[in-house]
């Protein structure tokens, strides 16, 4: 039997970043990778700094970094994923997130860290994981 695509929104605090349908969906939680298919169940995760990977209908992949924040299924199929911050692959300068790692790998190296910078760290790092990603699926 056949089942309605799942219904997607990307929400980052200051914008929608992607709505759309799709049939497959990967992203990490606390608890490891998940993958959402059309007839999940409804489930309500804590996200870690991730790459998401969102199949479309038309076999697109859509690839959206994410720094954490929540995914939610429902009964019906809609699928939110909110984060305070996520942008589109396409968007993300390799080189940007490349230099953020490598500013905060040396102030971690000194011991001269705060938690924005560990939170900085991991949103580059989700976002070279996004742009790499994209590059492969090209």
């Amino acid at each position: 039997m056949d089942r309605d695509p799942l219904h997607v929104d990307v929400v980052a605090a200051d914008r929608q970043v992607w709505e759309g349908d799709a049939v497959n969906i990967i992203i990490r939680t606390t608890e490891g990778d998940i993958g959402i298919l059309p007839g999940h169940e409804a489930i309500f995760a804590s996200l870690v700094p991730c790459a998401a990977s969102i199949i479309t209908v038309d076999g697109r992949q859509e690839v959206i970094a994410v720094d954490g924040g929540f995914v939610s299924v429902d009964n019906s199929g809609r699928v939110s994923i909110l984060a305070q911050y996520a942008t589109q692959a396409e968007e993300i300068s390799r080189d940007d997130a490349q230099h953020v790692i490598d500013v905060v790998s040396r102030k971690m190296d000194r011991n001269e860290y705060s938690e924005d910078d560990v939170h900085r760290l991991h949103l580059a790092q989700a976002q070279l994981m996004a742009a790499r990603r994209l590059e492969q699926k090209a």
